[in-house]
């Protein structure tokens, strides 16, 4: 086997049962780049010739990567990034003029506004089917809740994306249509109204209502009656920020609940 002192940005480690690894590393405008762990010592070299082909070659691009590549894909965004921007970011962001590329996987990207830059450059997102989140402070948090999008949200109900592309998260494309639990709007003769529904065993029509905060309240009363009624079910109500407690108290007192709900025995229903 060749000697290790002759392999580039390589450097034997050892793990805890005592077998050795090998990290692969390079430097770059006084930065020290790691670029990841592999258990043959020809591999991480690789790793460090291919990095520095991306970062001493202006001409390589993504599209470049190929899949036995040592390098992963996710570092080479990172690399060229780097080379080109100026700028060291630790995801796999890619920087634009007024947004960002954010790469999970060679095909699937994510387009961010330049707000969002600080907050996922220190937040890897992960992807499990059609949920995207991160991990913070030991939780799952759905990125999706960072644009008033609850984890109940139903697409094209609840919300849409107005370009019809799922994955341009950029606030102007998000359109937020019901924010609360239980809430939904429809038009009725040209006039914006909203209907309050709430599970017990099914569906269960509250009532319809001018506005999505008497109709949040109303869930929120539902909610309340059905738990004194004896359901054994967690509800979580509905929090109503741009609402005093007195205005509030004043919708919850005079909203109507449906019949149906206050006459509910769940006993018959068993």
């Amino acid at each position: 086997m060749e000697n290790l002192t002759t392999l580039s940005g390589v450097q034997p480690a050892v793990y805890k049962d005592g077998s050795t690894y090998y990290r692969a590393s390079i430097t770059h405008k006084g930065k020290h780049i790691a670029l990841g762990s592999y258990d043959n010592p020809m591999m991480a070299h690789a790793a460090y010739l291919e990095a520095r082909g991306i970062i001493e070659n202006s001409a390589w691009e993504l599209k470049d990567w190929k899949k036995d590549y040592a390098l992963s894909f996710q570092k080479c965004v990172i690399l060229v990034n780097f080379r080109d921007q100026g700028v060291y970011i630790g995801t796999p962001i890619l920087l634009k003029k007024d947004f960002f590329l954010y790469y999970l996987s060679y095909n699937d990207i994510l387009t961010f506004d330049i707000d969002d830059l600080f907050y996922y450059s220190s937040h890897s997102i992960m992807r499990r089917g059609s949920h995207l989140f991160v991990a913070d402070y030991g939780s799952q948090i759905s990125i999706y809740s960072r644009y008033g999008i609850p984890p109940y949200a139903v697409a094209g109900r609840d919300y849409r994306f107005i370009n019809s592309d799922s994955t341009d998260l950029r606030y102007q494309n998000i359109e937020i249509i019901n924010r609360y639990r239980g809430v939904r709007m429809y038009t009725e003769k040209g006039f914006q109204r909203y209907k309050a529904v709430i599970h017990i065993r099914s569906s269960y029509v509250i009532g319809h209502y001018n506005t999505e905060y008497e109709a949040a309240i109303a869930y929120n009363k539902a909610a309340d009656i059905l738990l004194k009624k004896g359901v054994k079910k967690k509800y979580e109500l509905n929090y109503i920020e741009d609402l005093s407690s007195k205005d509030y108290a004043d919708i919850y007192t005079h909203v109507k609940i449906s019949k149906r709900i206050q006459n509910y025995n769940e006993m018959e229903v068993r």
